[in-house]
């Protein structure tokens, strides 16, 4: 495994990539915050975050189209808008029975995951923390691989302590502290990632306890992420409700991460 630096672009994609694509691991405290990426030489990127009861709200400007993404966990919806088009693409987050699918969990980590297995295999405490050991086989296309993870007890599958890779290697994560960062108290955690070949690369993180998420991370070559200004406390509901005049498109191929679909 070769270390190499990001490129801006590439770095700026990874975030579009968590902003529009991934789910968001919170707590119940409601917040908001700018979200600001910087690459290796310099350039930045700013959005900005709300986590309201149940409901996230995330903006950003990709490509120099600007991007809002709105999830209702409440209403089973999810909404990505393209505030210079006034349009927007809408899609459920419900299961086949209409109900809200089913989460992983540090109990069950193949909740709600078509493919997966799961075998417990006992606990173990990493860095100070209880976790449950889990032997993970994924299915796809009559193929089949199997990894190991250690998911933490309390925080869940999104906080594995380590984990075996397919190809060989792992990821480990280690504590460093504890550490103070824009007034907020966190934990401050190493990430390593070693190949088959035992080449490594480390990911710096800040783990805020309250808002269960990493508040900064520092990649390899340079890229750091990061939130700002962050507000504890309750937000408003129009922040999280499809605004007038839009008018709604199919998903593009390929989903969240697809460019927006031709008027």
């Amino acid at each position: 495994m070769k270390q190499q630096s990001l490129s801006h672009r590439s770095a700026l994609a990874i975030g579009l990539a968590a902003i529009l694509a991934a789910p968001l691991a919170l707590a119940d405290a409601e917040f908001s915050a700018e979200m600001v990426q910087r690459g290796p030489d310099g350039q930045s990127s700013v959005g900005k975050i709300l986590v309201g009861k149940d409901k996230t709200r995330t903006e950003a400007v990709h490509q120099g189209q600007s991007l809002v993404r709105i999830t209702d966990d409440e209403r089973g919806l999810e909404w990505i808008l393209f505030p210079d088009r006034k349009s927007y693409v809408e899609r459920s987050t419900l299961g086949p029975d209409g109900k809200p699918k089913a989460e992983p969990t540090a109990q069950d980590p193949c909740a709600g995951v078509p493919g997966l297995t799961c075998q417990a295999k006992g606990e173990e405490t990493l860095s100070g923390r209880s976790t449950l050991v889990w032997e993970i086989t994924v299915s796809q296309h009559g193929k089949t691989a199997t990894v190991t993870q250690w998911i933490d007890k309390e925080r869940g599958p999104a906080f594995a302590l380590r984990q075996t890779m397919v190809e060989g290697g792992q990821m480990e994560r280690t504590l460093l502290g504890q550490e103070e960062l824009a007034g907020r108290k966190t934990e401050k955690w190493e990430v390593k990632m070693t190949g088959p070949d035992g080449q490594t690369l480390a990911t710096t993180e800040w783990y805020d306890p309250e808002l269960k998420m990493a508040i900064k991370q520092e990649y390899p070559g340079g890229m750091v992420s990061e939130l700002v200004g962050i507000l504890v406390g309750p937000q408003a509901d129009e922040n999280f409700v499809l605004p007038a005049g839009y008018s709604r498109m199919e998903m593009p191929q390929g989903g969240a991460d697809a460019p927006a679909p031709k008027p």
